[in-house]
């Protein structure tokens, strides 16, 4: 998959005091890679990923991505570690510098919390 591929959307689906229907998004997307901002909150933004396959190596210099994982099976490489398997309802941090890559191979659900201004392919 190339980057190409993903469907990156940066500007927030929501504003505060709305209801967010993430299901309802998750259900909607047929994209292999979709990324969707959903809401900014304070300096960092919320953000629903809907994948499948595979992402590529890249890391981000200045921040810590966090993911946690809705439904499916999602893995992230590490450069110089293990892969780390996470399923429903588990969660993991990279660290910011760390090389990193998804490895997805069930469509899966993941929300993602990263700085505002993050480059979702890496710096």
């Amino acid at each position: 998959m190339s980057q190409a591929d993903y469907a990156i959307h940066y500007q927030p689906l929501f504003t505060t005091l709305e209801t967010m229907d993430v299901q309802a998004l998750i259900d909607q997307t047929d994209d292999p890679w979709y990324n969707q901002t959903l809401i900014q909150v304070g300096d960092v933004l919320v953000r629903l990923g809907v994948m499948q396959g595979e992402f590529h190596w890249h890391q981000h210099e200045e921040q810590d991505e966090f993911f946690f994982v809705l439904d499916g099976l999602f893995r992230i490489e590490v450069e110089g570690r293990d892969t780390v398997e996470l399923g429903p309802r588990q969660a993991f941090t990279v660290p910011a510098g760390m090389l990193h890559r998804p490895v997805v191979p069930v469509r899966s659900a993941v929300l993602m919390i990263e700085k505002a201004g993050v480059i979702a392919t890496g710096d």
